[in-house]
């Protein structure tokens, strides 16, 4: 038995218990699953055992969950009050995520992993940490790829603290899922542009973070640090022991401004290509401190057009791949209900809507399912993140679809 003493502000009144609950001497107080009413049982529990404890050795995993969500808090400089008041609810338990026989992904965890990778990386573990994310990523990219834009698309459009590491993951899953359905590329050139596309900002990974967060204009050094941080992530990545020459020369290229055909292009300017198109759609919609994000309509169209302002090959293949209205996108109905793009359709302008408030602007309660190839419930725009007036947990957006 190993007993963790727990806060009992963490205790979710009203919630079932996603753990043992035991007391300072080991003493059962309460079974998983048992739900405390009130503070007042909650006071009776705390003078039976002591003090609230957990086993790990039971309830591993949901106190892992809550060490993690800490971890996470603490990152993004949380105040210490909600730090405190911190609820661990039995969503957190893994059994609870299997969604009709899939297990899906614990995006704010795989947040919490990019971030401590990219932003300090370890040459005697990097390999195995970054291969352990890239594959985690790419299963999920081939198993659930509407799933996985969803999570990332509606993170990215809210992410400022954890800005790099979410942007990174949403490129390197855009690029996969392009790749490998529109583009059709071999699966070996699959995995080394999601390799190239998670490790490109590498070399000013914190410093991404911390302009997100920024209200003044970039300093010189900041200035120079962002023009050369792709030469300098080429080099980083060498240093940690990576060897291939497409992932290093994608990574190294990925901000040339080189407009044309695919075709008459290397395989690796290939990749840089595709990637630059992803980057730029991912970092027209993320927000800044200093200023609000551009619509997902806007931030297609800027991958979709090249330097000259023609049509940009890898461009189209990404607004043809993801939609018009990608998975995580907020559109307005010809109904006048606001919905969130759950997964992709038929074309790219009719994905499956799950609609979150009424023509009245009032929340419908339960997200209700709309077909907008159907002439009522045709999309007539997008929505603004901000202007959303509710904002649902991922795990429920994700089970939706």
């Amino acid at each position: 038995m190993n007993l963790v003493s727990l806060n009992i502000e963490s205790i979710q009144l009203g919630h079932p218990l996603p753990f043992v609950l035991r007391g300072a001497d080991g003493v059962l107080l309460a079974q998983k699953g048992y739900v405390i009413r009130s503070r007042e049982e909650l006071a009776k529990l705390v003078a039976r055992g002591r003090q609230l404890c957990v086993d790990t050795d039971e309830s591993g995993g949901s106190h892992r969950a809550y060490l993690a969500q800490l971890q996470r808090m603490l990152i993004a400089d949380t105040n210490l009050g909600e730090i405190a008041a911190m609820k661990m609810t039995a969503a957190e338990d893994s059994a609870a995520r299997a969604r009709a026989g899939r297990v899906l992904a614990d995006w704010p965890e795989l947040q919490l992993r990019a971030t401590q990778l990219l932003r300090s990386p370890s040459p005697s573990d990097f390999g195995g940490r970054f291969q352990s994310l890239h594959e985690e990523l790419s299963r999920h990219c081939e198993q659930t790829p509407d799933a996985t834009l969803l999570a990332l698309i509606y993170l990215s459009a809210q992410e400022t603290r954890m800005y790099s590491g979410t942007h990174s993951m949403l490129v390197s899953c855009v690029c996969m899922v392009v790749a490998r359905e529109m583009l059709r590329w071999p699966e070996s050139r699959v995995q080394q542009l999601g390799h190239a596309a998670l490790s490109m900002n590498i070399a000013m990974t914190e410093l991404q973070d911390q302009l997100a967060q920024q209200t003044h204009p970039l300093t010189a050094d900041q200035i120079s640090a962002v023009e050369n941080h792709a030469a300098r992530s080429e080099a980083m990545l060498r240093g940690l022991g990576v060897a291939d020459p497409l992932w290093l020369e994608a990574v190294r290229c990925h901000h040339h401004r080189i407009p044309g055909p695919l075709a008459k292009k290397t395989e690796a300017q290939q990749m840089a290509r595709l990637l630059q198109r992803a980057d730029i759609f991912g970092a027209r919609m993320a927000p800044r401190a200093s200023r609000l994000p551009m619509p997902v309509t806007a931030a297609m169209q800027a991958s979709y057009y090249d330097e000259e302002h023609q049509v940009d090959e890898a461009g189209a293949a990404l607004v043809k791949t993801l939609g018009v209205y990608p998975p995580g996108a907020f559109v307005r109905l010809a109904s006048q209900e606001v919905g969130v793009v759950i997964r992709r359709g038929a074309t790219a302008t009719t994905p499956k809507v799950a609609v979150v408030t009424n023509r009245e602007g009032m929340p419908t309660g339960e997200p209700i399912p709309r077909d907008t190839g159907m002439p009522p419930w045709k999309i007539t725009g997008v929505v603004a993140f901000k202007d959303v007036r509710v904002k649902l947990p991922l795990d429920r957006l994700l089970s939706l679809g």
